[in-house]
């Protein structure tokens, strides 16, 4: 394992944090939210159906599942400053073209090459960069990203709005392609330090060392680890993109189904609050069971299609869901220690990736071919299987 050179000055974690924060609200806003704002104007402007339009983003997290490993090695081995700087490049590139695309064959191919950069700039790139730069003490930066990186919803949508509005799509793309180049890749460079050494300071007894594990207890609790991702990437997904169209088929007004809707933001802030502050204390796989049973209960409660049960079940739905946005990042970290931590993430987010980009589809057939309250109810047994999955963690 690495040992952490004493000649190196501290890392300053308020600027790094604040730096990285403003990197993943532009890269977040300017890719996975980026369809729920433009898609139907894109639509209405060149002709293409919304579900063509959607699928450009399928297609950018299935590449970005694809190369996801290969970025978390390199980030192992180079650190993570150029290969964040290089993320917001591609994401200019990706959008310029996006811009300028009127055959829908450019447009995916701007998709594509976003999907490389979602790779090297989202969530898991950023973890990886901290887990390099700061070692086992990484876990309360983590959480800290997460929070900033929640107001990329919350910033990104009424910015995308206001840009279409008044520039349309394509100068919407346009404006956030100079900004990438404009603020991305400055402060990545600016503010994120060259590789280091990492920090290998203990966390007490809540650390495992992947080097003394035998290799058969490795892999399944790595792929116990890996199950529970990627089952509730695929629960989160669904429920992203499809809610409003559960809750309006379940009966509820569009009115009350947009309130529901929107309860989902505050309740993941406070989620990722509650973790940032007392969570530091809780070991993170008892952190992320109970983010998954608060998604568990978030989605039964929705079956009863009770507008006013609907509200509390969206409200425990986010905050699990704010939880386990921050250990999917610490729980890595704390089971399997520094070493190789890049790398993991890498191979963590590859199936994540891909159930993001499928679960979507998948809820669509089932809500066209059977109802609201059968998704539900599939959703539910998918967390279930997930809570099954975070039991076996170890905990100590």
């Amino acid at each position: 394992m690495p040992q952490a050179d004493s000649t190196q000055p501290q890392i300053n974690r308020v600027r790094l944090l604040g730096a990285m924060g403003i990197g993943q609200i532009l890269a977040w806003s300017s890719t996975y939210y980026l369809p729920a704002v433009l898609a139907s104007p894109m639509s209405q402007a060149t002709g293409w159906s919304i579900t063509r339009v959607v699928m450009g983003l399928s297609l950018g997290l299935l590449v970005a599942g694809a190369c996801s490993p290969k970025i978390g090695s390199m980030i192992d081995r180079h650190g993570g400053r150029s290969i964040l700087a290089a993320s917001s490049i591609l994401m200019a590139l990706g959008l310029a073209l996006m811009g300028a695309a009127h055959h829908l064959a450019i447009y995916y191919l701007a998709w594509t090459i976003i999907g490389f950069a979602m790779a090297a700039g989202l969530y898991d790139a950023a973890f990886a960069t901290l887990g390099r730069l700061l070692g086992a003490t990484a876990r309360s930066s983590i959480s800290g990203l997460t929070l900033l990186g929640g107001f990329a919803s919350t910033v990104g949508w009424p910015l995308l709005a206001y840009l279409e509005h008044e520039l349309g799509w394509r100068g919407a793309c346009f404006v956030l392609a100079g900004a990438h180049l404009l603020i991305g890749v400055p402060i990545y460079l600016s503010f994120v330090p060259r590789t280091r050494a990492a920090h290998t300071a203990a966390t007490g007894n809540t650390e495992v060392n992947a080097e003394s594990l035998q290799p058969s207890a490795y892999r399944q609790l790595f792929l116990l680890l890996a199950l529970l991702l990627t089952l509730q990437s695929l629960v989160t997904s669904s429920v992203s993109v499809h809610l409003l169209d559960v809750l309006k088929l379940l009966g509820i007004a569009t009115a009350t189904a947009l309130a529901i809707g929107m309860v989902i933001g505050p309740a993941q802030v406070v989620g990722r609050i509650a973790e940032f502050t007392w969570g530091q204390k809780l070991h993170p796989t008892w952190a992320s069971r109970l983010g998954v049973l608060l998604c568990l209960a978030g989605i039964a409660l929705l079956i009863p299609a009770q507008p006013w049960l609907a509200f509390v079940a969206i409200a425990l739905y986010g905050a699990g869901n704010g939880i386990l946005t921050i250990t999917r990042g610490t729980l890595p970290l704390v089971l399997f220690g520094p070493a190789g931590y890049g790398a993991r993430m890498g191979l963590l987010a590859s199936p994540m990736l891909i159930a993001q980009a499928a679960g979507p589809i998948g809820a669509a057939m089932i809500l066209d071919a059977f109802s609201a309250e059968t998704l539900l109810t599939l959703l539910a047994g998918i967390a279930f299987v997930g809570l099954l999955s975070c039991w076996r963690l170890p905990s100590k």
